[in-house]
């Protein structure tokens, strides 16, 4: 087994935290949308994409904040500020920037093994639009 890797929030480039976070924000909420029983194909796209279009990432990133740690606002604030060319079609700029600061923490929280962190942002962040824990 790999040990874990710890790394400096300040080693890591913002982008590449957000290209894993991505799949990891995506693949949190898919678990928490199939455990409510929905058998649908359709419907359990539909209640995934609620939580994982740029603009709804951006409102959840305003969500969380007050929860984070100072380590977990730099990370980030530095997701946030990183220099991206590509821009989501449905989303402004500003939303889009949020929702890569979200996927920037996420990448980061699950390279420091931190999945039970996750969990818990993950957690408030449903909890918050209404949703009931799993």
């Amino acid at each position: 087994m790999a040990e874990k890797m710890i790394v400096q929030p300040e080693q890591m480039h913002s982008l590449s935290l957000a290209f894993l976070g991505d799949a990891v924000f995506e693949l949190a909420v898919r678990q928490r949308v199939y455990q409510k029983g929905i058998v649908k194909l359709h419907q359990l796209n539909k209640e995934t994409v609620r939580y994982v279009r740029a603009d709804a990432q951006a409102q959840l990133v305003f969500l969380i904040e007050p929860f984070l740690t100072e380590e977990e606002a730099d990370v980030l604030r530095r997701g946030r500020n990183a220099k991206s060319r590509h821009f989501s079609r449905g989303s402004s700029v500003v939303e889009y920037r949020h929702a890569t600061a979200l996927e920037a923490l996420m990448g980061y929280l699950f390279v420091q093994h931190r999945q039970q962190r996750i969990d818990e942002l993950v957690d408030i962040m449903m909890a918050e639009r209404g949703e009931t824990k799993v």
